[in-house]
């Protein structure tokens, strides 16, 4: 039997990358050390760690008539990704303008573009895919007017959603309500919640959870970077997932990876804790490479890092073998 695919539906934009020694403050002017340019987007990095498991994902969402949005398209199609519902609006893509410290740090400034433009009715007009999939995934990126409408769809079909609620903003009880997980980061936990998430004790870490449950999600899983994540479900579920050691070269789309992943092991039956500490894998792996999209593991190269793989390992994590 043919698997339900998982349907993203969200941004494309594309990523204008420098590389450089530290963040800028406020007012600071900044050399630069490389410049890069990637396919990017919450909503096309996630479809692209979808894609690179294995798993079948169709990705919704708009692209400009400039050149940037026919490579947002062809990059997707390389990885995998239906395309097939993705629309395109006269003027420019979405572009995202990305800072990468040498430590591996970022900050990001979106530019909508196109984004701006998916609508309520680009959902109508294919509901039938989204009835059909097995689990959809979707950011802020794109219009709330989408996302509501969206929640709703998925809603009335019985399809679990996947909210990634970045970037950071207050969200109405009614759309938590309906999302089957949303899984915030420790800013966007902060913003949802109004507390500070940055303590390492675990029963802060329940009572935030809990907080966020009470606010209508079904699930929480909390993104929380080298600090691992942490689940809690209203059926009783609460527990920690250890992050993965490694060497961090860029953590750009590392939150997308986490997601796609996520979903994938979900939908391919794994228990909500197994499909965490498989996204944990796979985030961890792809902050050992530059970029978003192209920094999304295969299925094989997760299993060979959760199957402990000791020269993957050690290279990952920066530590040599002693010589004899």
């Amino acid at each position: 039997m043919e698997a339900r695919p998982i349907v993203v539906v969200g941004s494309l934009n594309f990523d204008l990358v420098a590389y450089v020694e530290r963040l800028a403050a406020p007012g600071e002017t900044l050399p630069g050390l490389e410049f890069e340019s990637h396919p990017g987007g919450k909503g096309a990095n996630q479809a692209a760690a979808v894609a690179r498991l294995g798993y079948p994902v169709y990705m919704m969402g708009r692209v400009g008539s400039d050149a940037f949005g026919a490579e947002l398209r062809n990059s997707l199609e390389r990885a995998g990704v239906d395309t097939t519902y993705i629309s395109t609006s006269s003027g420019s893509s979405g572009v995202a303008l990305i800072a990468v410290s040498s430590d591996g740090e970022d900050s990001i400034i979106v530019v909508p573009g196109a984004n701006a433009l998916f609508c309520p009715e680009d959902l109508d007009s294919n509901l039938e895919l989204i009835r059909g999939a097995s689990l959809v995934l979707t950011q802020l990126e794109i219009p709330f007017a989408t996302v509501d409408h969206l929640a709703e769809i998925c809603e009335e079909a019985g399809v679990p959603l996947i909210l990634d609620p970045a970037p950071a903003r207050p969200l109405p009880r009614e759309l938590l309500r309906r999302a089957a997980w949303i899984t915030p980061n420790e800013v966007e936990a902060r913003q949802l919640s109004g507390r500070d998430v940055s303590a390492n004790d675990e029963d802060a870490l329940r009572s935030l959870a809990e907080h966020l449950i009470k606010q209508g999600p079904a699930n929480v899983l909390l993104k929380l970077g080298e600090r691992g994540s942490y689940l809690a479900m209203q059926g009783g579920c609460r527990t920690v997932i250890p992050a993965c050691a490694v060497r961090a070269v860029d953590t750009t789309g590392a939150g997308d990876s986490f997601n796609g992943a996520f979903a994938v092991a979900l939908a391919r039956g794994a228990t909500p804790t197994e499909a965490a500490k498989f996204a944990s894998a796979a985030s961890a792996l792809s902050v050992t490479r530059r970029g978003a999209q192209s920094s999304m593991p295969t299925q094989a190269e997760v299993n060979a890092f959760l199957d402990g793989g000791p020269e993957l390992r050690m290279e990952l994590t920066g530590v040599r073998k002693e010589e004899p």
